[in-house]
């Protein structure tokens, strides 16, 4: 953790754009302040007016670790988020094995601690058989409880009542909740598959794993939190249906908020036609309609977060039939470069960006000490330039292990020039730096 000082920047905290420079002492924030020329770092980088932002915390990742390393590790996919300004991540629990108990969980924070380039944390899982187990959780050793009420294989799965009622009461901490009706889209997928066989369309599956689907099993959730009192936090939304469930405010003293991820706000069903299996995810992308009141509804509060929910596949198996192409896509190498289009299209402000992706997600979580540019705290934090042209996203070389990204026909208008750490200097200059080690992250609950 060398000391390091940022000169000439504009950063960009706590609803306000300002110009300071930017202290690092082992690992935390020293000092800001608008001209810190008689004070000396080991490190120094010029910002010549680039934006400095809290890094990204991204709530919702799958980096494949373990039992599927042709997709992603740790290792791979923790590289890819820091060129994309992700500082921290919250990895979710359909590994194999799935993350569901105690030895599970214990082994990805191991493998974490040698590999992972940017901090982390883990989402514990929930199956039929093991809410003894999440009862007695320590609520500040996993991230979040994570559900999938529908939409999912084997034993996560959870889809019986009484299981789900069971979880809701005795969760010790925020319960995240996957949220598709399953009868339903087994129902609308067999009546596609009756006309088309293996081949169904692309373009069907927002048909399929269509709005009701998601609102079943949505206003369940928020049912069953209401009932009980719960802390949730619904995932990925994609409809504006379902955006009612929910209340505009600020994410302090909510009791039921809600994540929309990047892909759902700037891809929409007529991208079916060019990408085709590429943005086949759970849930589905849907209409423009919906894209953009999902795009409202973070404007306006009702929306409390931003993730990527980065999900890789080989492109070969994105290649295969309906059936048989698996749902995810890989995402966080141009998180904050795609998340900052939405200020170029006018949809938020940068201020607005930037509360979505780190500062909302940090008091939505309570991590100690990050999420802010704030002098105590960790140094995570990314320098963003704004370019004169966008740069098209094919000039890239692909960082995460499928060797893909959605992105690729797509030019941004902002770069990160470099992503800091923990206070360490993650990735610089188009290259992910040596000897750089996350942290885990503490939950203050």
């Amino acid at each position: 953790m060398d000391d390091l000082i940022v000169r000439n920047a504009r950063l960009v905290n706590e609803g306000q754009v300002f110009d300071a420079d930017l202290l690092v002492r082992h690992g935390r924030i020293e000092r800001i302040g608008a001209s810190l020329y008689n004070v000396q770092a080991r490190r120094e980088i010029d910002a010549a007016g680039a934006f400095l932002l809290p890094g990204m915390i991204d709530d919702q990742v799958h980096f494949r670790e373990p039992g599927a390393a042709h997709k992603g590790s740790i290792a791979s996919e923790s590289r890819a988020a820091v060129a994309g300004g992700i500082t921290s991540f919250m990895d979710m629990p359909n590994t194999n094995p799935p993350t569901l108990t105690r030895e599970a969980l214990a082994d990805k924070q191991r493998r974490a601690a040698s590999h992972s380039v940017a901090n982390y944390g883990f989402h514990f899982g929930v199956s039929r058989d093991n809410l003894d187990t999440i009862a007695a959780l320590n609520p500040r050793e996993v991230a979040g409880i994570k559900v999938f009420m529908g939409a999912s294989t084997g034993d996560m799965l959870v889809d019986d009542p009484q299981v789900l009622e069971k979880l809701f009461v005795y969760a010790p901490t925020i319960v995240l909740a996957h949220c598709e009706h399953t009868p339903s889209i087994l129902a609308n997928e067999a009546a596609w598959r009756a006309r088309h066989g293996e081949f169904i369309p692309p373009a069907a599956h927002p048909l399929i794993r269509d709005a009701e689907a998601c609102y079943r099993s949505s206003s369940l959730a928020v049912e069953l939190a209401r009932r009980f009192g719960t802390r949730l936090h619904v995932l990925h939304l994609t409809t504006a249906r379902e955006l009612a469930l929910f209340e505009p405010g600020p994410v302090t003293g909510k009791r039921i908020t809600a994540e929309v991820c990047l892909h759902h706000l700037l891809f929409d069903d007529s991208d079916y036609a060019t990408l085709g299996h590429l943005i086949k995810c759970n849930p589905a992308i849907k209409t423009g309609s919906d894209r953009e009141a999902l795009r409202r509804a973070l404007a306006e509060d009702r929306v409390d977060v931003i993730g990527t929910d980065h999900a890789p596949h080989s492109l070969e198996e994105k290649r295969r039939s309906y059936a048989q192409a698996p749902s995810g896509l890989p995402l966080v190498q141009h998180a904050l470069p795609a998340a900052l289009e939405l200020v170029s299209q006018g949809a938020l402000s940068l201020t607005q960006v930037v509360h979505k992706t780190s500062h909302a997600v940090a008091e939505l979580f309570a991590i100690r000490d990050r999420g802010f540019l704030r002098e105590g705290y960790w140094a995570d934090f990314a320098l963003v330039e704004r370019l004169a042209a966008p740069r098209p996203v094919a000039d890239d070389p692909i960082l995460a292990r499928c060797g893909w990204t959605p992105f690729q026909h797509q030019a941004f208008h902002h770069v990160v020039r470099s992503t800091i750490v923990s206070g360490q200097l993650a990735w610089h200059q188009g290259q992910v730096q040596p000897h750089c080690q996350g942290l885990p992250l503490m939950f203050e609950r």
